[in-house]
């Protein structure tokens, strides 16, 4: 990343875009008229989807005419090392049903490495921000994960579990629900800040794309969390699973899938 890149001043512009989209999303939550279309892929998109992610990029464009934006409604634009990766409402479905567990994610991705990260959860109150190099705040408040050190003491929260479910993964999960002090079901946003905050200890998510978890991953890690696929490989434009946890808690997380798939894969060659 070039050293004359002003990431602070990337930063203000995410948030003034971030709070741009949650006037527009604040106004049609909980509308008893809005409308729900679904698109190719079956998944729900709404006017407010689109007007959001609609604010953000003018505001991007504004402030970075030469960068590249990647959205959710309307695509991929431009050519540059620097990828802004934009979800204008995560969590839609929950949008839609006028529950709180959705957000507005905003991420810049320079030379193919995530630098900056804004969540924004208005029905909650709430944003979250971090750039590489700085701290991960919230509000007022620096974040810091909390250094538990055995499963056996760790809030796990699982995303979404679809592929999860249809795969050798399930026995995984199955094992460190055991194991674990408590786990939960939060979905999209939600589990992210509050490992961030210290009162979550690990995420796992398998069947998500960048745009849900790119910010995110920039928060959770500057946090002092260690954020990986469930492989271990770094979160990247192909990513589809995500394991967040403290290094000594991932590292113990990522062995029990690391095992798993040695088991299956003997067996396969059995």
């Amino acid at each position: 990343m070039s050293e004359s890149f002003d990431l602070e001043h990337a930063l203000q512009v995410a948030r003034e875009a971030a709070a741009a989209a949650d006037r527009i999303a604040m106004r049609y939550f909980r509308a008893a008229d809005l409308a729900v279309e679904h698109k190719s892929d079956a998944s729900p998109v709404t006017v407010a989807d689109r007007e959001c992610e609609a604010a953000i990029r003018e505001t991007l464009g504004r402030a970075f005419p030469d960068h590249a934006v990647f959205g959710e409604e309307y695509g991929h634009a431009g050519d540059s090392q620097c990828l802004w990766l934009v979800d204008p409402i995560d969590g839609t479905r929950s949008f839609i049903r006028g529950l709180p567990f959705w957000s507005v994610q905003i991420a810049l991705m320079v030379e193919g490495e995530l630098v900056l990260g804004v969540s924004s959860a208005p029905a909650f109150g709430e944003t979250a921000w971090a750039v590489a190099g700085g701290a991960a705040r919230m509000d007022a408040r620096e974040l810091a994960v909390r250094p538990v050190e055995r499963i056996e003491q760790a809030d796990i929260s699982f995303g979404n579990l679809r592929t999860l479910a249809g795969a050798d993964g399930w026995s995984v999960v199955g094992r460190l629900v055991a194991r674990a002090a408590r786990s939960r079901g939060y979905g999209d946003f939600y589990s992210y800040h509050r490992l961030a905050e210290g009162s979550q200890d690990v995420v796992i998510e398998s069947d998500v794309n960048i745009l849900d978890i790119a910010a995110l991953t920039v928060i959770c890690r500057q946090a002092g969390a260690r954020v990986t696929d469930l492989y271990g490989q770094p979160i990247g434009l192909d990513s589809t699973s995500i394991l967040a946890a403290n290094p000594v808690l991932h590292r113990q997380v990522l062995s029990c899938f690391d095992d798993d798939a040695i088991q299956s894969s003997a067996a396969a060659d059995s």
